[in-house]
């Protein structure tokens, strides 16, 4: 992706995309309509090929995708042949709940590591990750060369760790506090506000109980 200058709309719809080519790659499938994706996926038939268009010719008007050939294409794209290491910060209840997500659907993102402050929790190893305390954070994120941190920490908190996460090289934060953090520009800040997801949806549900 680092190739293609795409609306983030579009690189946000790629992991979709993917997974269900794999789907159907499983299954056997050859090739595969835009018509087909749309159906499968949710998305119109013409965002689908207004998105592919942003990669060159990925096929032919007529003849469908070929499957194979398009997982294996954004596979490179989404760097799945590159295993991703991520921390996690902040192990409460969603991250707890994160930790036991297994991030089934992609088999390049490994979450290795678990940060707290807790000291009933570091020292444990919850679903498999093993659980450090916050004074090991810096040291661990070098040694285990990861590239992502996933924050869920109180949001007083935020803005501190993400400057230690900064200058431990971390290049990319998930970022699920209603905190609105700065970093230098080489970092990639994504934000996640679940409040703001379910109010939205609510007003959406209104909306269409008003017509």
């Amino acid at each position: 992706m680092k190739d293609h200058h795409i609306p983030k709309a579009t690189a946000k719809r790629l992991p979709l995309y993917y997974r269900y080519l794999r789907i159907l790659n499983n299954a056997g499938k050859q090739k595969v309509s835009s018509t087909e994706l749309s159906e499968a996926v949710q998305v119109d038939s013409a965002t689908i090929r207004r998105d592919f268009s942003y990669f060159g010719e990925l096929g032919k008007r007529g003849y469908g995708y070929d499957v194979e050939a398009l997982m294996n294409f954004f596979a490179k794209t989404l760097n799945e042949d590159h295993m991703t290491n991520v921390a996690l910060v902040g192990v409460g209840n969603l991250g707890t709940a994160l930790l036991k997500y297994k991030f089934h659907q992609s088999n390049s993102i490994r979450v290795s590591a678990a940060f707290d402050a807790d000291e009933e929790i570091t020292g444990r190893i919850i679903d498999g990750v093993p659980v450090y305390a916050m004074a090991d954070m810096v040291e661990q994120i070098k040694i285990q060369e990861i590239d992502i941190a996933i924050l869920t920490v109180p949001a007083e908190f935020a803005q501190g760790i993400v400057d230690e996460l900064v200058a431990a090289g971390i290049k990319g934060i998930l970022n699920f506090t209603p905190a609105r953090l700065s970093a230098p520009k080489s970092v990639l800040i994504q934000n996640v506000d679940l409040t703001n997801e379910l109010q939205t949806l609510i007003y959406f549900l209104h909306s269409q109980e008003g017509k």
